[in-house]
């Protein structure tokens, strides 16, 4: 027996062409929230320290704001923290994910639940 469907989605925000904020991107921002470090949060998605940095360096650009603030080295290392308008923008865009995924879950049981249901 096939088991039913059930919805998914995957969403990104654009600009005039541009990418200004993905699913996977918050989830960066949010890794580097939690953690202080660029570094364990690249680690953590299994990306290279420096693709990490060219993706949030691509956001800034792209929405022409700082999301990240870097301390360099000392006794402790270094550290990096999300700006206000980062933490605004991850907090913002998860609700909107919510948001979203309760329409499109709303959506699939109005037009297809019935006909992909379990037989």
């Amino acid at each position: 027996m096939i088991p039913p469907a059930s919805p998914r989605q995957k969403l990104w925000l654009e600009a005039d062409g541009q990418l200004v904020m993905s699913d996977y991107r918050v989830r960066l921002l949010e890794l580097v929230g939690e953690s202080g470090s660029l570094a364990d949060a690249a680690a953590e998605l299994g990306l290279s320290y420096r693709r990490a940095w060219g993706k949030i360096k691509e956001l800034e650009a792209n929405l022409d704001r700082d999301l990240v603030r870097s301390e360099v080295g000392g006794a402790g290392g270094g550290r990096t923290t999300l700006t206000a308008d980062a933490e605004a923008l991850v907090a913002a865009y998860r609700r909107f994910q919510e948001r979203v995924a309760g329409e499109v879950e709303s959506a699939y049981a109005a037009e297809l639940r019935d006909l992909l249901g379990s037989r």
